[in-house]
């Protein structure tokens, strides 16, 4: 048997490292972060449940009561047909989450695809998708969806389409480079030796080493796209009335600026704190998930 002197000279044993712990404790430590993640919170709330927190039918038109200053029956005001400015903003964050989450998941999904493709088997695939993709994003995204826009017309139906075109290109550059670097290791090598299939070693191994990236890849494409679909709207060539949409609603308060200066501020604040939530959290997850990344913010 082994005696208590040579016990106690035996190296104690390293406690289990708890990962995410660890994204816990770096993620929830940062106050901005906490900030941006409430503020998203609270939006994602009032857009569930817009149809039980409204005062009034964000639709519903009252030209005797047209543009009136805020109040405690109106605590917005009301916009130049007599619709409640609060109801409005709530129902316009439902369509900004809708077409931001919608819009993410199908440019994120077909942006992977090609981007993994090209990645991985490289040769005339990855000229052919990495050159298309290089075409595409000579232009500005913001310029590509008004293009495509102007082509498909308005509604949130063509705006999703006009900006999941947009934003494809993001997606594929960034997977094409995380795969071509992934592919590289030897774990990947051994895997094509011992006959693992392409789709095998795609799925079961470069995907899940390159969740973390294009994590934080989502979220902050989350709040340019938000930002993009006001920008359309705010142009006309988006979601326009009687639609609930922020950018529309500053565009029809600009015209009353000085008269009713919340109609349009009211709205560019919603969309400034979404952004800005988004882009928080986006931070947040970028360090959580790097262990190089540990600073405070």
């Amino acid at each position: 048997m082994m005696n208590k002197e040579a016990a106690a000279n035996l190296p104690e044993a390293r406690p289990r490292f708890n990962e995410w712990r660890r994204f816990r404790r770096v993620f929830f430590s940062r106050g901005m972060v906490a900030f941006g993640l409430i503020v998203l919170v609270v939006m994602i709330i009032a857009a569930g449940f817009a149809t039980w927190i409204t005062p009034y039918d964000p639709y519903k038109t009252n030209l005797y009561n047209s543009l009136g200053q805020p109040s405690r029956e109106h605590l917005l005001g009301t916009d130049n047909v007599g619709r409640d400015t609060l109801s409005r903003l709530l129902y316009g964050a439902r369509t900004a989450l809708l077409v931001g989450f919608v819009t993410v998941f199908l440019s994120a999904v077909m942006g992977i695809v090609l981007g993994l493709t090209a990645g991985y088997f490289g040769g005339v695939p990855s000229m052919v998708i990495m050159r298309s993709m290089d075409a595409l994003m000579c232009f500005p995204m913001i310029m590509l969806a008004l293009l495509v826009s102007a082509v498909l017309g308005g509604g949130v139906k063509n705006v999703i389409i006009a900006l999941t075109f947009a934003s494809v290109p993001v997606y594929a550059r960034v997977l094409n480079g995380l795969t071509m670097s992934i592919k590289e290791n030897d774990y990947i090598l051994a895997g094509r030796a011992m006959g693992s299939s392409n789709l095998r070693s795609i799925l079961l191994h470069i995907l899940p080493n390159a969740f973390a990236p294009v994590m934080v890849l989502l979220t902050l494409q989350l709040g340019n796209l938000i930002l993009a679909e006001a920008g359309l709207s705010f142009l006309g060539i988006g979601i326009s009335a009687p639609e609930a949409a922020w950018g529309s609603m500053v565009n029809d308060g600009y015209k009353y600026l000085f008269t009713n200066p919340i109609l349009s501020f009211a709205p560019g604040l919603a969309i400034m704190l979404v952004v800005f939530a988004f882009n928080l959290v986006g931070d947040g997850l970028r360090d959580a998930l790097d262990p190089r990344l540990r600073g405070f913010l």
